[in-house]
């Protein structure tokens, strides 16, 4: 090793030594936890100090407050552990398609997060409810990936919110909005991008989406299942630039105060059934774009304030049930450039004047009834289209450009490069300067359009022109842009092929390669208001500089350096001297942290030492015990799967049967709070509760064993999935039971404890159909005798969430309480806490009428329950539910006064309420044949709408 080489080393040891213990350790440990779980990190991702110069990494006072990493050919998912990162600021793994699975529910734990964009990635299932607790979010954007499930009602928490992109998914479901104490995308008021396109969202509009206290500029719904009509509130909303309604099912007229939206630049209504006369949009003075094709509106003539739009390019009326000559002046608007007009019954003359656009392309007047065309001369080259119309059928025109559509002339696909004669070697492209460069390469899709002339260069030169000004504005080593193959899309979107060449170097570092991402996912980029709102697909690039840090310090290595060679080798002894003392220290603090966070490191089993958790009837299982009862965690043993985990079946020594819960890396807790929960669930005890077998704490491996509970949830059998239908008897059995179980927990057990997360979902019936309460994960003991409530962070299912509890983040039993009155109404009703935007306490509320007999609920009541002579002691059932769901805790009941009441309402219907069976209308034999869906699978999904309950 020659003396230069050993001064480089001898000075990236220094550094290390100096820096080494710069991050934060938590956050550190939090990025090598995530690093250990990704593919093709950047090779800089080494050591102990993220913040020393990790490509993606930023930090503010030694904690991480950026993670930057789009475009990096991530393979992997995204664990929990990003949730130990409580400074962090932005995360932009974007363009990384190989980044999968879902969205740990821990993301909500980042209450500084203002920036989230995950776009062109492929994350799937629900998006988490806890997003909705992340209050600094400004920029939200999950486009392009696989995300299923509803809309989160939870967004409309994020009071702070500016933009909004959801494109591109799978979700399904309503658009939902604020109900009671439930939130929506109603109350998104500061919000000014509503991008909800090419997904699977059904059902209505909501009026109360919209309203004048809106700051919206984008709506952008199109192209989804959407039905009904459009709500007059969306007049409402002043700030409106561009609404995509377009490829949808909505119907009905559209509300003549559409006009009221004087700063529409775009309005998208085609490829709908709307009907009722065509809007009028005089004084829509900057509308450029308009497309209301493929409708069914009434037969009426070419709109006569369609010549009063001076702002127009493109007119888009095709199958509208247009009739009648067009107007000549309709051609002379200023700033039109596209007509489309095809497939109506349009007649007369075709008279495009003298005083026409100077920038007028195109007139598409297919399928029409006009007779007569006289062509003009000189001036624009105008393409004309006439192909089935009568004119057409004279001989002499036959054979006319314009009445054979074949001989028209497809839009021009760009080529501009000027570099023809530039010979670049394999991989290599010539940039728009003649020099042969690695580019970075994507897509861009542009969502809102104002002219469809692909072949015109001059509107791309000006989005080059823009995001080479964007680049340099962030010093980014960018020498030139180049935009090519313009195409649209069947969804109506513009992509443009883009390509970005490095300065100075033949290709860009990752570092290069990140901020170019952030810089045009983030809206640094502002397009020219011709192109409208946009997005990203970047490619995968692989022609990364080399550790440009190392170069750089390598080339500027200087002769005095050289000179401090001579005294090199003591120094180095001195700093071996040191990393040895540092190495000793190091271990010693991680064997400390280590120990903090396993309680059970220095547990001995036979000795039972220090740390070893207090339980009371629960067991440790080892590893191997539960690896072989599950016949090693086999596919044919799985009976379940869901946020926490999987579920396995397993069968004892004994013959006993359990159910594994197995948790995954991303939802596993720490040691301290494992071993509190195995605690907590080894000291209840309660035939109404579910029984915890045991647990196992070991090969990084966090597993809970409970008694098996062979018939399903709760929630199972009211949706029918479970095949077991429970008459009012078999009701009322349900209710006892989850009731005698929380009053065991408020006041018997030692603490008391809260559950926290009462629903049908989480009750579980047993050979006899008796209810068992599981899933203790949120509950949460009351250790402070003083207080009567608990101060903790809001967690939940909403639907069930008590009101008060959400709005105070003050605990108490009555939250339980309120939890236990819905789920009484679920019990009468079968439905969902929350459906179709409703909350099912204002539904049941709204409908009663007390002195009608059942309280004129027949409507809403589950028919299987039973006839109206059958159900004795309905009324005070509802009573006592109605009691249970006050907002205010003070009004409602203990459940220990539930509980006799419930069996007051027993012993009037005739039922013995110490019953150990409720009766049903088929055998559990029956019952239990082709059911598929485990009590303890806990999938993520609850009863109210589909939303996944925080963990």
């Amino acid at each position: 090793m020659d003396q230069r080489t050993k001064v480089l080393l001898l000075l990236v040891f220094i550094k290390f030594f100096l820096i080494a213990a710069e991050t934060d350790q938590n956050d550190a440990a939090a990025l090598r936890a995530l690093g250990s779980s990704w593919e093709n990190t950047p090779s800089n991702w080494v050591g102990f100090d993220p913040c020393g110069g990790w490509v993606g990494i930023e930090c503010i006072n030694s904690r991480v407050t950026s993670i930057t990493l789009t475009n990096m050919n991530l393979t992997g998912q995204l664990s929990g552990d990003i949730g130990s990162l409580s400074e962090l600021q932005t995360l932009d793994l974007s363009s990384n398609k190989l980044m999968t699975g879902p969205l740990p529910q821990a993301i909500g734990n980042l209450k500084n997060l203002s920036s989230l964009c995950l776009t062109g990635c492929g994350f799937s299932g629900p998006i988490p409810n806890g997003i909705g607790s992340l209050q600094q979010l400004l920029y939200l954007a999950l486009t392009s990936n696989r995300f299923s499930g509803p809309i989160p009602n939870s967004i409309g928490n994020l009071s702070n919110l500016y933009y909004l992109d959801l494109t591109d998914n799978q979700l399904s479901g309503s658009i939902p909005v604020s109900s009671g104490t439930i939130p929506g995308l109603d109350m998104l008021l500061q919000t000014r991008h509503f991008h909800l396109g090419k997904n699977q969202l059904s059902g209505t509009i909501p009026p109360q989406l919209f309203s004048s206290n809106m700051n919206a500029i984008h709506v952008l719904f199109d192209n989804n299942n959407l039905s009904g009509i459009i709500p007059s509130s969306l007049g409402l909303v002043q700030t409106l630039e561009v609404v995509r309604l377009d490829r949808n099912s909505l119907n009905g007229s559209v509300p003549s105060n559409i006009s009221n939206l004087a700063n529409l630049h775009e309005l998208a209504l085609s490829n709908n059934s709307l009907t009722g006369p065509m809007p009028n949009l005089t004084g829509m003075n900057l509308l450029n774009y308009l497309d209301m094709g493929n409708n069914s509106f009434d037969i009426s003539e070419v709109p006569p304030w369609l010549s009063s739009l001076q702002s127009l390019t493109t007119l888009m009326m095709e199958h509208t049930q247009l009739e009648g000559p067009i107007p000549a002046n309709l051609f002379s608007l200023p700033n039109l450039q596209i007509v489309e007009l095809s497939n109506n019954h349009l007649n007369g003359t075709l008279n495009i004047g003298t005083t026409y656009s100077n920038l007028l392309q195109s007139i598409d007047l297919q399928n029409n009834s006009i007779t007569n065309f006289d062509p003009i001369t000189g001036g624009n080259n105008i393409t004309i289209l006439l192909e089935g119309n009568p004119t057409c059928e004279n001989t002499d025109q036959k054979t006319e450009s314009y009445c054979n559509s074949s001989q028209s002339s497809s839009p021009n696909l760009m080529s501009r490069n000027n570099c023809l004669q530039v010979s670049c070697s394999s991989d290599q492209v010539a940039s728009p300067k003649c020099k042969c460069a690695y580019p970075y390469k994507g897509t861009l899709f542009f969502r809102a359009l104002s002219s469809l002339d692909l072949g015109n260069s001059s509107y791309y030169v000006a989005v080059e022109e823009s995001l080479m000004q964007t680049f340099q504005s962030y010093d980014l080593p960018v020498d030139s842009v180049s935009l090519s193959n313009p195409t649209i899309d069947s969804f109506g979107y513009l992509g443009l092929s883009l390509q970005v060449f490095p300065s100075g170097d033949d290709r860009f570092n990752k570092t290069g390669i990140t901020m170019i991402g952030y810089v045009l996912n983030n809206l640094s980029f502002r397009p020219p208001r011709l192109f409208g709102p946009y997005f990203l697909i970047a490619s995968i690039y692989d022609y990364y500089a080399g550790n440009s840090e190392f170069d750089r310090s390598n080339k500027k290595v200087s002769s005095g350096i050289i000179i401090g060679a001579a005294v090199g080798g003591s120094i180095l002894l001195l700093l071996l001297v040191l990393a040895g003392v540092y190495a000793y220290h190091q271990k010693k603090r991680a064997k400390r942290a280590t120990e903090q966070n396993n309680p059970f490191a220095n547990w001995d089993v036979n000795m039972g030492s220090g740390g070893v958790p207090q339980l009371k009837g629960a067991r440790r299982f080892s590893y191997e015990e539960l690896k072989k009862y599950t016949n090693n965690f086999s596919e044919a043993n799985g009976i379940g799967s869901g946020g926490y985990g999987k579920v396995y079946r397993g069968t004892l020594s004994t013959g006993k049967m359990i159910a594994i819960k197995r948790a995954q890396r991303d939802s596993m807790q720490g040691g301290h709070e494992f071993k509190t929960e195995i605690e907590l669930l080894s000291r209840v005890h309660h035939k109404n509760l579910v029984i915890l077998e045991g647990f196992c704490f070991e090969q990084a491996e966090q597993m809970l064993v409970y008694e098996h509970v062979p018939n399903g949830t709760v929630m199972d059998s009211l949706s029918g999935k479970s095949r077991i239908r429970l008459d009012w008897m078999g009701r009322l059995n349900v209710a006892i039971g989850t009731a005698r179980g929380l009053v065991y927990l408020h006041e018997h057990a030692n603490p008391p404890i809260i559950h926290r997360d009462i629903k049908s979902s989480n009750i579980l019936l047993d050979e006899s159909l008796n209810a068992k309460v599981a899933d203790f994960g949120l509950s949460k003991p009351k250790v402070d005798s003083e207080r009567n409530y608990v101060t903790t962070q809001v967690k939940g299912t909403l639907g069930y969430m008590d009101p008060e509890y959400y709005m105070t983040q003050q605990l108490t039993e009555k939250s339980d309480v309120y939890s236990f009155g819905v789920l009484l109404l679920e019990l009468i009703t079968a439905r969902r806490p929350i459906e179709r935007g409703k909350h099912i306490v204002k539904e049941v509320r709204d409908a009663m009428d007390k002195t009608q007999k059942l309280y004129n609920l027949h409507e809403i009541l589950d028919p299987p329950i039973g006839s109206g002579t059958t159900l004795k002691g309905l009324e005070k059932f509802v009573d006592l539910a109605m009691r249970c769901v006050e907002e205010l805790g003070a009004k409602r009941p203990t459940m220990g006064e539930v509980v006799k009441e419930i069996e007051n309402i027993m012993q009037l219907s005739g039922l013995n309420s110490n019953a150990e069976s409720a009766s049903t209308s088929e055998t559990f034999e029956e019952a239990s044949k082709g059911h598929s869906h485990h009590p303890y699978s806990n999938d993520g999904f609850d009863y109210s709408g589909s939303f996944p309950a925080p963990r």
